[in-house]
């Protein structure tokens, strides 16, 4: 048989047991777009004799959009996404390819854990991966497409990802979802446990995504506002609705063409990616919230995005402090507060804050306080700042309570003490942004 012919039926016997990977890799990046890497990448173990075709992972670069990007896919019907150390050897390569040439990638992840008889090696090679995916944390964007259940290391590789896209029926869980209800004394289905509803407290990037398609435009949404600093925008029309309602429906009509990530975990703080006056921003949406550890490693991550990729950071503050329970004062709000405001001082883009509601005590402080670190602090015409919350001014002494009330009903005193730039009729709150970032800007 000549060599020409052998490579023909070895590349024919890859692609028969990678058709289904291929399949999803072929909905996701424009059509011919695809060049693989490292393709007849095998290895041998004491325990397997020899690999599967191709490690069971797909690799190489492709354009969605138009736009390059480099794709690692896992291929599920190999020994079920089971990661090996040539898997592992495999990706990380293409994660180095990716780090020269500045350019993203994409994760498409179906994964049981890894091949147990592997041993000691793989988990130097899930290191090695973790290690190289940390290096391209804000240099280049990585997006991780949860495509069915994702459990072990991939789900920590998945949680590296600046958005992790959950396809229907996705799951991410460190363990089998199955062990964990046993242990629980439970009857829980996967995506009860690990399912995009479910994960309500882990504060990852997550969206949603119908199917590859839609992950595709997720995908470019994320990529637009990242690369395209600045488009062509309508700056002169005013938000009527503004003047009637400030709640975080009204005010992301501010952000033109945004998209939320993490809606599923506390969704009292919202993060988006968006423009405002065609500027692209990172917006911290705080709606009537009271802040806990889980919600400030949210919004410490959403700043951290912010400052790698140099976009100007834009909090709209209707915050009424920290939680005032006992779960919260037993955790790591302390911590999770002293980490955003790090972050915030190391953060050289525009930040800018607008109090939309109540800003109350600490949420004052960190999300809207010029002393903080912001450039520009407003407050809505509507808003308020204050010491306390309602119901905590009662415990405050009587003789106080009515200059108290007083200066908790008018953003105004904290204005005639400097603390304010501007109070703003809500209905222009979009304009002035503009103006300030296209100053900030230049």
């Amino acid at each position: 048989m000549d060599k020409i012919t052998r490579l023909r039926e070895r590349r024919q016997t890859l692609k028969e047991a990678q058709k289904e990977v291929r399949s999803d890799l072929a909905a996701l990046v424009d059509e011919g777009s695809f060049v693989e890497l490292s393709a007849f990448s095998y290895s041998k173990d004491a325990y397997y004799k020899e690999g599967a075709e191709g490690e069971g992972i797909v690799a190489g670069f492709a354009t969605v959009g138009g736009l390059p990007f480099y794709v690692i896919a896992q291929n599920f019907a190999e020994n079920a996404g089971g990661l090996t150390l040539g898997a592992c050897r495999k990706i990380a390569k293409t994660l180095e390819e990716a780090e020269r040439a500045s350019t993203p990638v994409i994760y498409l992840l179906r994964s049981h854990g890894v091949r147990v008889g592997e041993g000691i090696p793989v988990l130097e090679g899930i290191a090695d991966v973790l290690k190289k995916s940390a290096l391209l944390k804000g240099n280049v964007l990585q997006f991780a497409v949860l495509c069915g259940e994702v459990y072990g290391s991939s789900a920590l590789l998945a949680s590296m990802a600046d958005a992790v896209i959950f396809l229907k029926d996705a799951v991410l869980s460190l363990h089998s979802p199955l062990v964990l209800t046993a242990r629980a004394g439970k009857n829980e289905k996967p995506a009860e446990v690990g399912g995009y509803a479910a994960l309500s407290h882990t504060a990852l990037p997550a969206v949603e995504a119908k199917d590859l398609r839609d992950a595709a435009t997720k995908i470019l949404a994320v990529s637009d506002i990242v690369s395209l600093p600045e488009t062509d925008a309508d700056l002169n029309e005013p938000i009527a609705a503004l003047n009637e309602v400030q709640n975080a429906e009204t005010l992301s009509e501010v952000l033109a063409s945004g998209i939320e990530l993490g809606a599923n975990s506390y969704p009292e703080v919202k993060t988006v990616l968006g423009r405002i006056g065609g500027i692209a921003v990172a917006a911290l949406i705080l709606d009537r919230a009271k802040l806990q550890a889980g919600s400030m490693m949210k919004a410490t991550s959403f700043l951290r995005f912010a400052r790698d990729f140099g976009l100007p950071f834009v909090t709209f503050a209707d915050v009424l402090g920290a939680e005032d329970s006992l779960s919260v004062q037993d955790s790591a709000f302390y911590l999770a507060a002293s980490d955003f405001l790090t972050v915030l001082a190391e953060t050289s883009s525009p930040k800018l804050a607008v109090v939309t509601g109540s800003a109350v005590g600490v949420g004052y402080s960190l999300f809207a306080a010029k002393s903080a670190g912001y450039d520009y602090t407003v407050a809505l015409a509507t808003a308020e700042i204050s010491l306390f919350a309602g119901e905590e001014s009662a415990e405050i002494y009587r003789e106080e309570r009515e200059y108290y009330e007083t200066l908790r009903a008018d953003p105004f005193h904290a204005a005639r003490e400097g603390y304010l730039d501007d109070i703003v009729e809500p209905q222009f709150l979009a304009q002035y942004l503009t103006a300030s970032l296209q100053m900030l800007l230049r």
